[in-house]
């Protein structure tokens, strides 16, 4: 509250230097926030692409899928799953938007040659071949489409978080800051106008002074004027 500062110029030059200080920061703040909206925007652009696109490739697998296990056969199918030996790997790097940290995933081993897939180019069949193209593609979507929504979720929470920096900054601290300085001010005026007050008072009592002492000094030299004798 603005009652518990002592009403002093030198509380009265920090809070100038806090609020300088303080409205800078609110300014770099805002930029921020609107720089991270920016970014969040075009991420959540490319969000719903590649929500899109999972979608697309999820759908794509499951036609492959369901006309592979028709046409070969459920057994043969699971079969050919079964006989993947080197799964996906994945590593996760980080990169920096704005400050803000957020994961880069790359995984290795996802697309396979034929020859790499673990069943073997006799007794398969190209529409199994064609379901594990379309997962490998459908596996790619989701991993992209696992570091496209962990970016958007970390800025989304570093928007939030800089919008209270900004609000706290705007609504609480410097209305408080400025509340202390409106008072300080207004207290020194009033010392002031008490101090100049004060002094008149000062300078008139001591003009009244003079004058009586002036008056005497006077009344003095008139009366030793009149007692002193004539000259004959």
């Amino acid at each position: 509250m603005a009652e518990d500062v002592k009403p002093t110029r030198k509380n009265l030059m920090a809070i100038e230097d806090r609020i300088e200080l303080s409205e800078r920061g609110h300014d770099t703040l805002e930029q921020k926030r609107d720089g991270l909206i920016m970014e969040f925007m075009d991420i959540l652009d490319q969000a719903q692409d590649i929500r899109s696109q999972v979608e697309t490739d999820y759908e794509t697998a499951q036609q492959k899928l369901d006309m592979a296990r028709a046409m070969e056969g459920d057994v043969a199918v699971r079969g050919a799953a079964a006989a993947l030996k080197e799964h996906p790997e994945i590593t996760t790097q980080s990169k920096n938007i704005m400050g803000v940290v957020v994961p880069q995933i790359e995984a290795s081993k996802v697309k396979k040659p034929l020859d790499e897939r673990g069943y073997g180019l006799v007794g398969s069949s190209a529409r199994i071949d064609e379901t594990a193209d379309a997962y490998e593609e459908l596996i790619d979507s989701i991993i992209l489409a696992a570091e496209v929504e962990t970016a958007m979720k970390k800025m989304l929470e570093e928007i939030e978080t800089t919008k209270r920096r900004v609000n706290a900054l705007e609504f609480k601290l410097l209305p408080d800051l400025k509340q202390n300085q409106e008072y300080i001010e207004q207290k020194l005026e009033e010392q002031e106008r008490e101090e100049i007050f004060r002094l008149k008072k000062i300078k008139a009592k001591k003009e009244e002074e003079e004058a009586e002492e002036e008056e005497i000094e006077a009344d003095e030299r008139e009366g030793a004027t009149t007692a002193s004798p004539k000259a004959d």
